[in-house]
């Protein structure tokens, strides 16, 4: 990629801040927006826009354009998409359906995205090697093809998708006074805190496992290609992980089902943490597909949390937003703690001390959740 849109490595990392950059600011007012404007609206309206933005990305633009396309993806996945296919899902399930619903858009996701890959990758080394075009060539058609998911998925969910509940009071426009007193309402509920203290440690919990492949090689002498067999496997944990959970929260109780998830997550992490240097891949490729489905099952079911909340469909999508924006700040700060720590604390200490911190939250995360049990069941 760096040589077909003749960029930087520190030039795709500014686009990449600036993607990021835009799913924070994004979350408040992409939950505002999804309780104004039929979520499906919104979804279709975001597929439509990230597919058209693919076509302009397809083109190889310069350094410049390349920001405003990043930038444009960053509004239409974070502010017209994410809260509204949130909410959609959330008022699309009944109260008892939530875990599976939430576990097959999770798990269903995770599917999509490896058959995907598997299939641009296949396709790409076809046109690259068994006929013999070049690589930007080649680089282009995979563009096209998720660009092409894109576009054909936009007039699919804007007719197909219902994201209406009988019984729900329909949505409204709202003065400011409204909408400050609607914002108010929802951070003073307990439960919003509470579910977002679930879904931050839980994903506190993923997120760790992004420096797998390199505590692996560094530390335990892996080469790359086991390294990258171990993570193909691990992806594939996903869909097994996000809705077996599902599915198995709505039988018993979703927010103790995410309590003990989160436990075995911690410390199945906290285990990989202290494995002596010498250990066989016998013994660690079962412990980092464990965490893998785990952290899958936890990421699968945690947003089911939402209807304990007691929220209701109206504020819903606020009350998104304002769960995002404090479940899914570790983006901004967990990788600078890791590589602070990896370069002050060489070798296995820094990465230890990294994913013990992290099991430590995982486990402040399954009090939270028993702790929301308890208010639901209250009620």
């Amino acid at each position: 990629m760096l040589e077909t849109f003749d960029v930087t490595v520190s030039q795709l990392g500014q686009c990449n801040a600036l993607l990021g950059v835009l799913f924070v600011v994004t979350y408040l007012p992409s939950g505002w927006l999804a309780d104004r404007v039929s979520p499906r609206y919104l979804m279709s309206v975001s597929l439509l826009c990230a597919g058209l933005l693919g076509v302009w990305f397809a083109s190889t633009p310069s350094f410049a354009q390349l920001q405003l396309i990043y930038a444009g993806w960053g509004i239409a996945t974070g502010l017209t998409f994410w809260s509204a296919h949130i909410k959609a899902v959330a008022v699309l399930a009944r109260g008892d359906e939530q875990g599976r619903f939430f576990g097959i858009l999770d798990g269903g996701r995770g599917l999509v995205e490896a058959l995907l890959a598997t299939v641009a990758v296949a396709l790409f080394a076809y046109w690259l090697e068994g006929l013999g075009e070049p690589t930007d060539v080649a680089l282009r058609k995979v563009i096209w093809l998720y660009t092409g998911n894109m576009l054909a998925l936009a007039p699919i969910v804007l007719f197909v998708v219902d994201d209406s509940r009988k019984g729900d009071a329909g949505r409204r426009t709202a003065s400011l006074s409204e909408t400050v007193r609607d914002f108010r309402t929802v951070l003073g509920k307990p439960e919003i805190w509470l579910a977002a203290a679930c879904i931050m440690t839980g994903y506190q919990l993923f997120f760790a496992t992004y420096a797998f492949s390199a505590y692996l090689q560094q530390n335990f002498g892996m080469t790359a290609v086991t390294v990258g067999t171990i993570t193909v496997a691990k992806l594939w944990m996903r869909p097994i992980g996000a809705i077996g959970a599902g599915f198995v929260g709505d039988y018993l109780n979703r927010e103790k089902v995410l309590a003990v998830l989160l436990v075995l997550g911690s410390v199945a992490l906290a285990s990989l943490a202290v494995l002596p240097l010498d250990a066989a891949t016998a013994v660690l490729l079962p412990i980092v597909l464990i965490v893998g489905l785990v952290t899958y099952a936890v990421r699968g079911i945690y947003w089911a949390t939402l209807e304990s909340c007691d929220v209701p469909d109206r504020v819903k999508g606020l009350a998104i937003g304002v769960i995002s924006l404090i479940g899914y700040a570790p983006d901004i700060y967990l990788p600078l703690i890791r590589g602070a720590l990896v370069d002050r604390v060489p070798g296995q200490s820094g990465y230890s001390i990294y994913f013990l911190g992290v099991a430590a939250f995982g486990l402040a995360g399954a009090v939270a959740a028993r702790r929301l049990a308890r208010i639901a069941a209250s009620r």
